[in-house]
């Protein structure tokens, strides 16, 4: 193992100058808990799109020249008539409609992050559920040329806490499960902790299987190498010791819809010296010889991977590892943020990591701390994903009212859309606050048609799916 390290830069440097890495992609931990709080949105009118105007119905503030039509509303009747549309809207993705053409149809796969106590769970539907105890699941909308909403249905029912996940080079959807409550929790009939397959167009086909073999653990997302077909995972562990970064080795490589049920190895990262990756605070700084472990109980049957016996130099571990994306030759995934008064061995307020899977090679691409030039208050965004521009768009998460941010290819921010449905005791799907001091859902799932003309976003409560047109700038 050896250790390279470069010169430390200011992260706004560092920011511009990752634009031209895997075509934005590695703006993306560099976005951790930057654009958090109202704070951000101000003095944004001088770039991006203009200011934004006050919506009149009170849903969705936008600048001039930009549209929004709702598709779906939590509580609502689903189209299919399968029951009502269920809440915490998350992750999405749209897929191009099998008829292929740049006007044809597109198909929107939409994560539901219920607990136990969501307040409407994903219904039941034969030959699509999973646990009917569990909440949680996808509904998928099919939309026409024009953005009519053809079909509104059930896609998985019956698992528990569908955070994010991420897309296949063969055009399917893989939703995970961030919990690892077993039978008998909670109410559940089964365990939990798994990734499933789901098919945009046709969900009878992928039904409701388990991913057994890719582990069970508090999944948060993944990413496919599309020329080895190696999945990679991340895991949001909320307490100590924290999560791991994963490769998932399939049988089946060459992919397609239920490859991955044929199995493979999971195994589990280890950067030999670093148990803790909170611990690298250089920016620049890099690790060759990354060694993979193989997972001794993939699927916890009495301990929790992360617990779990890799033998005498350990394993490494990271707080917040969420956001996992493929760009180029490489793999891209984010720790939102690293507190030590809660276990990690470093604070930061965000990191971004690149591995190399060729060389084997692990890179800290940026770095976010309270001794930098940029202060990051607040909770971290959660969804991110490539603009028309080449830029990026981010899902705040975060106190006061919440926005989805652009990020320009040279690392400017500004602002495109602001949440104005306040929650309060008033509101049917309360969720907290009172009149005098309201709270806004989070905005999740930010992602863009297959032509790049439409971009489709989710308020996590109340639960709205959104899809928003204008004069998107292009390169």
């Amino acid at each position: 193992m050896s250790v390279t390290r470069r010169t430390s830069v200011t992260r706004r440097r560092m920011m511009a100058r990752s634009g031209a890495l895997g075509a934005g992609i590695a703006f993306t931990g560099a976005l951790s808990e930057l654009f958090a709080g109202t704070a951000a949105a101000q003095g944004l009118g001088h770039s991006g799109y203009g200011p934004l105007i006050p919506d009149p119905d009170g849903l969705l503030d936008l600048p001039k020249g930009f549209r929004y039509r709702v598709l779906s509303r939590e509580g609502d009747p689903l189209l299919s008539g399968e029951g009502r549309v269920p809440s915490n809207h998350d992750g999405m993705a749209a897929f191009a409609g099998r008829s292929g053409g740049r006007n044809g149809r597109v198909h929107l796969v939409r994560n539901h992050e219920n607990r136990a106590t969501a307040r409407i769970g994903v219904p039941t539907v034969e030959g699509l559920t999973y646990d009917p105890m569990g909440k949680g699941g996808c509904t998928a909308l099919t939309l026409d040329r024009r953005g009519n909403v053809l079909d509104e249905r059930v896609a998985i029912a019956g698992t528990a806490v569908n955070c994010a996940g991420g897309p296949t080079p063969w055009g399917t959807w893989l939703t995970c499960e961030e919990t690892e409550d077993k039978a008998g929790t909670n109410g559940y009939t089964k365990d939990h902790g798994f990734i499933f397959e789901v098919d945009p167009a046709d969900p009878h086909r992928s039904g409701a299987v388990p991913l057994t073999a890719m582990g069970r653990f508090q999944h948060e997302a993944i990413a496919v190498d599309p020329r080895r077909g190696v999945v990679y995972e991340t895991e949001d562990a909320f307490d100590r010791p924290f999560g791991l970064f994963y490769r998932f080795l399939p049988h089946r490589p060459r992919g397609g819809l239920g490859s991955l049920r044929a199995g493979g190895r999971l195994q589990a990262m280890r950067v030999p010296g670093v148990p803790d990756l909170s611990s690298i605070q250089e920016t620049g700084a890099a690790f060759d010889g990354i060694e993979w472990v193989d997972v001794p109980d993939p699927l916890a049957v009495r301990t929790p991977v992360r617990l779990q016996d890799f033998g005498p130099k350990g394993i490494t571990h990271a707080q917040k590892l969420e956001g996992c994306y493929w760009g180029g030759t490489n793999v891209y995934f984010v720790s939102s943020f690293a507190r030590s008064a809660e276990g990690s061995a470093a604070d930061h307020y965000g990191q971004i990591w690149r591995y190399d899977p060729a060389a084997r090679r692990l890179t800290l691409v940026i770095v976010f701390g309270p001794d930098t030039d940029v202060q990051l208050p607040g909770e971290s965004p959660d969804n991110i994903c490539l603009a028309p521009s080449g830029g990026l768009m981010v899902c705040e998460d975060g106190n006061g009212a919440q926005h989805v941010f652009g990020v320009t290819r040279h690392g400017e921010v500004y602002a495109l859309a602001r949440n104005a449905q306040a929650i309060t005791s008033a509101s049917p799907i309360a969720a907290g606050g009172t009149p005098e001091e309201p709270e806004w859902g989070e905005f999740a799932g930010v992602t863009f048609s297959p032509d790049g003309e439409t971009m489709y976003v989710n308020c996590y409560t109340p639960g709205t799916t959104f899809a928003v047109t204008g004069p998107w700038r292009r390169t």
